[in-house]
Formats: C-alpha cells, structure tokens, sequence
C-alpha cells in the first residue's frame, strides 16, 4: 500500500491511516520528504514508512496517554528526532510541548495548521487536534473521544464531561474528517442499529462500512455530517434515541446527560 502512495510529490499533503496492534491507526501526515504522526501506539509500521521513503519526523502529536497511542512514541523520537506534542495534565512517556485548549500547533512542512480542543471523559486530559491540511476539508484528530457510530469508554472521566466533550466536536465544521484511532466501525454499527433500528442513515453507513471491510479496507475517517446522522452518542436529543434509552434504563431520562449515560450503559453491556 505504502508503494502506492507516491510520497515524494512534495505538492500534495497526504492523510494516511496506518493500522497497528489489534485494530489501531496511527494517522500520519505526509508531504515532500516530511511526516508528522498521531498517536503511535507502537513503532514499527511508523518507522517502515519513514525508512521506506527516507522521511523527516517533524512532530508527533498525542492525544492521551494510554499505551496503544502512545508505546512507540520515545523509540520513534530516539531514533528520528521530532518535536513531541502532548496533553498539558497528563503523564506521558515524552512530551516536548505540552498543549491545551485554545494552543495552535502548526505543521508547515506538512501543510497542518491545528488548534488543540480539550475533551475529557476518556481520559482526564484528553485533548484533539482540529484544524486544516493544505486547504483540504477541516479534520481532527480525536483519539478515543469520538469514534464512527460511537464513542470511548469512561476510564477517568464523568458523562458530563463526555457528554460536553462530543457537544464541541459535534459543533466542528460539518465537512470536517474524523480522524479517529481504531477500527471498531462495525461493531459500534451493530449496536446503533439496535438503538435506531428505523435509521435508513445507519443502514446505509453499515452497507458501506462492511464493503470496505470485506476489501480489507479502512472505514475512516469518517465524516461529522455522517455521525450526527448515524452516531447515537451525538443524537441524544433525537426522539428515537432517548426513546431507546429510556427503555433500556427502565426509568424516565430527564436530561441529555442521562441519555448518554444510559448510552453508554448498554455500549459497554453490548456483546
């Protein structure tokens, strides 16, 4: 896949989902002769890419601080350099420049011009990273805030949190690219489709979405437009949604909050 690429056109910035670990991506950005990364959970298909086409490391951005976006952060700035990027309150393994909302990272090399987002709930300190790619469609790069038809569990933070953290991503530009950290499209399509079974969107996204899978191919990124249409935990003040929560709660949901709650009750129940 790599081969196909053609990373030397120093004209055109590329968006690149590398797969790694079980169901991993580590987003990388390349122009000419120059790379950033996000989130390198580990080293080895980062390193391949860069030795392959003899690319610079400028950057790399992390979004969390769990080990599956984080492990191949120090070997990769050991052995390539590159300015390391990260959440301001959260323990990481390195970290050059620490970043919170309203902090602009810009990549020229690259073409990335970004400003950092605050979004706890996963984590304490989660932070994304929204902005452009060379006049391209707006993206982020969201970690496991935000995934296509889902969102990430509630290690450190409170549905209030997550709940304020989806409603500034939900508020991003609506062409913009989800550039989201795993693989998990079809499993979180399993379970919308539970909760919005009349949802001709979803049943679109789900027909789509086991294509690419079935030709080995990346769901993401996804875009904002089809996760306000599809995604339950940005819909939670959509009738059949808090319909659906409800029912599964068993008992009246008197708030946004209390919708997404019970949403992520019955994700984290569902098999």
């Amino acid at each position: 896949m790599v081969n196909t690429l053609h990373l030397s056109d120093s004209s055109i910035s590329q968006l690149i989902p590398v797969p790694a670990l079980n169901d991993n991506y580590i987003w990388m950005v390349c122009k000419g002769q120059h790379a950033v990364v996000i989130d390198p959970g580990v080293a080895a298909p980062v390193q391949a890419i860069l030795d392959q086409h003899s690319l610079t490391l400028d950057a790399i951005l992390l979004t969390h601080h769990h080990g599956d976006h984080v492990g191949g952060v120090t070997a990769l700035q050991q052995r390539n350099g590159g300015v390391v990027y990260g959440p301001a309150t959260e323990t990481l393994p390195v970290c050059d420049i620490r970043v919170t909302e309203g902090d602009t990272v810009s990549l020229p090399n690259v073409g990335l011009h970004l400003q950092v987002i605050d979004i706890p709930g996963h984590t304490a300190g989660h932070v994304a990273y929204h902005g452009t790619l060379d006049g391209n469609p707006p993206l982020v790069f969201c970690g496991d805030t935000l995934f296509a038809a889902g969102c990430g569990r509630l290690f450190e933070g409170t549905p209030e949190q997550m709940t304020a953290s989806l409603a500034k991503l939900a508020a991003l530009p609506l062409d913009t690219l989800i550039c989201c950290a795993h693989e998990y499209t079809l499993a979180n399509l399993r379970w919308a489709m539970q909760v919005e079974p009349d949802n001709t969107a979803l049943q679109k996204q789900w027909l789509s979405a086991s294509q690419l899978r079935a030709n080995h191919q990346p769901t993401l990124p996804t875009t904002l437009t089809t996760e306000l249409a599809t995604n339950p935990f940005l819909r939670t003040t959509a009738a059949p949604v808090v319909a659906a929560a409800t029912a599964y709660a068993a008992r009246p949901l008197d708030s946004s909050v209390a919708v997404f709650a019970s949403l992520r009750e019955w994700k984290n129940n569902f098999k």
